[in-house]
């Protein structure tokens, strides 16, 4: 088995050789440097597994060198040692990605012998996930091979490398997160974090918070510090979804946020730089929203640097069955069953149906069928509920089935007309909204105004 390579660095030789010899014995490649900018110059010419470095060093210290090789190999790992027991450099230490912070003691040559050794276990745990990260992400995760659909692919592979931000379009249940997942996952932050903010979820007075982060005493109920979803993303990609429910004010501060590369934490005083990639997506006409006066042009155009429509299923019927043999595969696995596919009939029934509700609504009627059937083939019978569903082809309904009579308040009529909206889209807000021509943000306020419930089945993130 080849030796596992470790780099000790530290300026005084009385404290890296004893260490040095140690692990010698313990059967691992040793080589000691005496200072920040040597090992840089050992960790360029050679891989190492493993980095272990003293802290209070000159001209770089151990958090300085830590930033640098973690630019040149994010996965190493990296142990730092030092006689300062210092918790904020501990704080910053573990924030660039330390992997453990010990101090030196009579004891720290045993306690490192443990600690190299899960460190190398975790090293390679790291490593063994980048390689299976990369072989995904040679596949294309989203099924189906229509012609629009392989548009899609090509535009990913395209965007994928580059920083630029990206606005994902379409309509609810179409596998927009999927989209922005993938390109991710495409792209060279891979390996590091993908935040996902529903904008529509956010309460209005918490989006600040919510994006940016808050000091203890910030406000009424600030009882800690948060860190905000940007700094939570820093290094990696922010998916902003449905931000075309976002209010104005705080569309402004997220203009600054992308365009800046700095957020300030509410109740901070001081900004912060983050390196984030910027994706964005909506089910709603974001240009129409700009002609209402609910969407801010410059934002709009900050974010649709590059433009992914995806198409909803209706257009790409051609993938349905694909689709289909891939939700059974996934069922059966998910709930331990044998289905083996579909009977005679029900690819008819499942290719002449519009699915209004998209990939999202075709998952969940296999999911069903699948349950339900346990083993061998799915009979017509467990579609049959499409044939008699015309919610696909049927037009809304006239507004005098709401029921409105003269003399009505408008609240009243505003009332009626929502809560039937809701009826008639099987509480899916999302969709009641699209209809209404209102924000799903609207809908749960006044459902909130009139003390009323219902079950949300709106939202995005349809997962083939």
């Amino acid at each position: 088995m080849e030796k596992r390579n470790i780099l000790i660095v530290d300026d005084k030789e009385f404290v890296s050789e004893p260490i040095a010899e140690t692990l010698r014995r313990s059967g691992y490649q040793v080589k000691t440097a005496s200072s920040g900018p040597e090992a840089l110059k050992y960790f360029g010419e050679e891989p190492f597994d493993l980095i272990i470095s003293d802290y209070k060093m000159q001209p770089m210290n151990g958090v300085e060198l830590l930033k640098n090789v973690k630019q040149l190999n994010p996965d190493v790992p990296f142990i730092i040692v030092t006689a300062y027991g210092d918790m904020e450099t501990a704080a910053e230490a573990k924030k660039n990605g330390v992997l453990d912070f010990l101090e030196k003691d009579d004891k720290l040559i045993q306690r490192l012998e443990l600690k190299v050794e899960s460190a190398l276990k975790h090293g390679s745990l790291i490593a063994e996930n980048r390689v299976l990260k990369s072989g995904l992400s040679d596949k294309w995760d989203y099924i189906g091979s229509a012609p629009k659909l392989m548009e899609i692919r090509e535009f990913v592979k395209t965007v994928a490398p580059s920083a630029s931000t990206v606005l994902i379009t379409g309509e609810s249940g179409t596998g927009k997160e999927l989209i922005a997942r993938s390109i991710h996952n495409k792209s060279p932050r891979r390996a590091n974090p993908f935040v996902k903010i529903n904008c529509a979820a956010l309460p209005e007075g918490l989006i600040e918070s919510e994006l940016f982060g808050h000091e203890k005493g910030a406000f009424t109920n600030a009882i800690k510090s948060k860190i905000g979803k940007f700094e939570a993303a820093n290094g990696g990609t922010l998916l902003l979804d449905e931000i075309g429910e976002m209010p104005m004010n705080a569309q402004a501060k997220l203009l600054r946020a992308i365009q800046e590369k700095e957020i300030q934490k509410v109740g901070g005083e001081e900004p912060m730089y983050v390196d984030v990639r910027i994706l964005a997506a909506s089910n709603r006409d974001l240009k129409a929203e700009i002609k209402n006066g609910k969407f801010r042009e410059d934002l709009y155009y900050r974010l649709n640097v590059f433009n992914a429509h995806l198409p909803p299923l209706r257009e790409r019927k051609e993938d349905i069955l694909e689709l289909v043999e891939h939700f059974i595969d996934k069922m059966n696995s998910k709930n331990g069953i044998a289905v083996e596919g579909l009977s005679e009939g029900c690819e008819e029934l499942l290719t002449s149906y519009d699915w209004p509700g998209n990939i999202r609504e075709l998952e969940n009627t296999v999911e069903r069928a699948v349950v339900l059937t346990r083993y061998g083939n799915i009979k017509r019978e467990a579609f049959s509920f499409l044939s008699d569903d015309s919610s696909a082809i049927r037009p809304a309904a006239p507004a005098g089935a709401v029921g409105f009579e003269a003399g009505m308040t408008i609240a009243e009529a505003e009332k009626q007309l929502i809560t039937k909206t809701l009826e008639y889209c099987a509480q899916n807000k999302t969709k009641a909204a699209d209809m209404l021509g209102i924000s799903v943000r609207t809908i749960r306020n006044k459902l909130e105004e009139y003390a009323l419930g219902g079950q949300d089945n709106g939202g995005d993130g349809a997962n083939p």
